[in-house]
């Protein structure tokens, strides 16, 4: 966390404090508090300290962990497991006892509380800005190094995908007798086959999960998708997979112990790809090429995504620039600040903040459409003081021999 960026921020509110109320799961509670509480806790930020108060069972731990000033329990404020009415009594004590009088809370705080608060005559105000994601966005040298140790193990579980790609064969090309599917079915000639068994979206997942977790990562959302179902930018995947056609997997996953995340896709062909698979991908090759040389302090996130566009259009894809409406082509933003969230700020996108040095995003540009597919490639890169750093280490390479 930068203090100085963060008292600057939330001392530029009008109330007197900054008030959430969530579990760590939630990036600006986590932030805020440095503390991993799995049920909801209170934190208030006033005249330059932070404050946590946390139940009598989270009560130890938070005072070794939490990044808080003060730690208190609710035990302090005679509350332990009392009602509903009871702990929002609590939380106005506590609030009062910093000689707070009026917080701001973030846009997705629980309305409960803003509203009991105000009924105990403490004003609460909703930061639309959302201030503490803007302070978020920029990372400090520890939080970059953070992403890229994320960001070493998602290599290592790519590779670990792209091993069982290098290893599976068509069981058309398998040798001896027929393979056949659960029921008893032959295997379609262009399924790709492993260890003869039909080579599947959920069976590479789980050896790119298995991988991030021997590297003190997680993930349960991996994307692994083939044929139309890459044609869906979000669509995980399921099934067996097919020789000579694209694959995507994106692969996002969050350190256990920084609780920062990395972010990388790669699409991959086994087999021979069709010529209209193989134009896209040098496309979006170039795309990324384009948008990555267009980071820099200065620049816009918009400036980011026109290049990356500007490439699709030159060659006749349709993006959301040229047609909003289009279902096909290139139909989402060029990237996203990652952090604590795997999607936060800076947004690469039309309409795309100023980047700033310290900022993290993913560059992710692609093309989409059933009748061929998808192809997406995304890397991670840092705004530095004068360009760019690519913290991604993994190749670019369409065919798997």
């Amino acid at each position: 966390m930068d203090r100085t960026r963060l008292e600057s921020a939330l001392d530029s509110l009008e109330p007197d404090g900054f008030l959430i109320d969530a579990a760590s799961d939630d990036a600006n509670q986590l932030y805020l508090s440095g503390f991993t509480g799995p049920d909801p806790f209170l934190t208030l930020y006033a005249d330059g300290e932070i404050h946590a108060l946390v139940s009598g069972l989270e009560y130890g731990r938070a005072k070794r962990e939490a990044a808080a000033d003060t730690v208190e329990r609710h035990a302090d404020y005679d509350y332990e497991y009392g009602g509903r009415e009871d702990r929002y009594d609590m939380y106005a004590a506590f609030i009062a006892d910093k000689g707070v009088e009026s917080v701001a809370v973030p846009p997705r705080g629980p309305v409960g509380t803003a509203d009991a608060l105000r009924a105990r005559g403490v004003d609460v105000d909703v930061d639309d800005d959302d201030t503490l994601q803007d302070v978020r966005a920029v990372k400090t040298d520890a939080e970059i190094d953070a992403i890229r140790t994320a960001q070493r193990a998602n290599e290592a579980a790519m590779q670990t995908a792209a091993a069982l790609f290098a290893a599976a064969t068509p069981a058309g090309a398998v040798d001896g007798d027929e393979l056949v599917d659960g029921a008893g079915e032959p295997l379609p000639s262009e399924t790709l086959v492993y260890e003869d068994e039909p080579l599947t979206s959920e069976r590479v997942a789980t050896a790119i999960e298995t991988t991030l977790l021997e590297h003190g990562c997680a993930l349960d959302e991996t994307i692994v998708a083939g044929g139309t179902q890459a044609s869906d930018p979000h669509d995980r995947g399921s099934g067996p997979l097919r020789a000579n056609e694209p694959i995507i997997v994106d692969i996002f996953p969050r350190s256990k112990e920084t609780h920062y995340h990395a972010d990388m896709t790669r699409t991959f062909c086994v087999g021979d790809p069709e010529p209209a698979a193989r134009e896209w991908y040098d496309l979006t090759a170039e795309a990324l090429d384009a948008a990555v040389e267009a980071v820099e302090p200065g620049a816009t996130g918009e400036d980011v995504h026109a290049a990356a566009c500007a490439v699709y259009e030159d060659a006749g894809e349709p993006t959301f620039r040229t047609d909003p409406e289009t279902e096909t082509g290139f139909i989402h933003s060029t990237g996203h600040g990652i952090g604590l969230d795997v999607h936060e700020l800076p947004r690469l996108a039309s309409g795309g903040p100023e980047l700033e040095p310290g900022n993290v995003v993913t560059v992710e540009p692609g093309l989409y459409d059933p009748a061929v597919g998808g192809v997406r490639l995304e890397d991670l890169v840092v705004v530095t003081e004068d360009g760019a750093e690519t913290i991604t280490d993994y190749p670019l390479s369409f065919q798997v021999a």
